[in-house]
């Protein structure tokens, strides 16, 4: 029952920016996280940044410095904001969002995942 919809990818040259958002909307669950994952070609998926409903993060360490996931102004909104790009970065990017049955919150965590939007750095 929660959909996530995701925006803000694109092509950018090598030390640019991207900023991408992420929108959690229709359900009646209760988040408790959101992130973001990325998956390259030939490559595992990876949790790059997530952000708990408390306000801390975690981050992959091969994008500490360079990335910063926040919090938006609307509810159940996440932005991550992407600086200094490597070609390395270059993958599929997937928003999570972890959440529990509105009135159960000590029920089961269910994950929920955005279709991807695409990131390419070229060098």
């Amino acid at each position: 029952q929660v959909q996530l919809v995701e925006s803000g990818g694109g092509l950018v040259q090598a030390g640019g920016s991207l900023r991408l958002s992420c929108a959690a909307s229709g359900s009646t669950f209760s988040i408790n996280a959101m992130g973001w994952y990325r998956q390259a070609p030939g490559k595992q998926r990876e949790l790059v940044a997530a952000i708990t409903r408390g306000g801390s993060t975690n981050y992959a360490e091969s994008v500490k410095g360079r990335f910063t996931i926040s919090s938006g102004n609307a509810k159940n909104t996440v932005n991550l904001q992407m600086t200094n790009l490597k070609p390395e970065d270059t993958a599929v990017y997937y928003c999570n969002a972890k959440a529990t049955r509105a009135g159960e919150l000590m029920g089961p965590t269910y994950d929920y995942w955005g279709q991807g939007t695409q990131a390419t750095v070229s060098s």
